[in-house]
């Protein structure tokens, strides 16, 4: 019994460990996402950090219009890296979790 608690500690010690890996690999996976006319083009890495946003020049002479583009593709990029970032650690955590009877989380 002793050798199965050690050696489930040490399993969940390996994953925490590979889930922080895979938190800094994310770091690098970049997301691109354009409006549908190409004039607002912003760029997040998969946690959700923005690296990047490239405004048309037409954009700068209407407020409105370029508050309402960044929205709508800020909400779509941000949308798109946190599903690659959930499915990332999800893959992560449930790979390194040990089968412990009513610890189903992850399936």
């Amino acid at each position: 019994m002793f050798g199965d608690i050690m050696g489930m500690m040490g399993k969940i010690k390996e994953t925490q460990a590979k889930v922080e890996a895979t938190k800094k690999r994310l770091n690098t996976v970049l997301i691109d996402e354009k409006s549908s006319d190409g004039l607002l083009e912003i760029t997040l890495t998969a946690n959700r950090q923005i690296k990047n946003i490239s405004i048309a020049d037409d954009l700068l002479n209407d407020k409105e219009m370029l508050e309402d583009y960044l929205v709508n593709t800020l909400n779509k990029v941000i949308e798109r890296a946190t599903n690659i970032n959930e499915n990332e650690l999800a893959a992560v955590a449930k790979e390194g979790m040990p089968n412990i009877p009513g610890m189903d989380l992850f399936k």
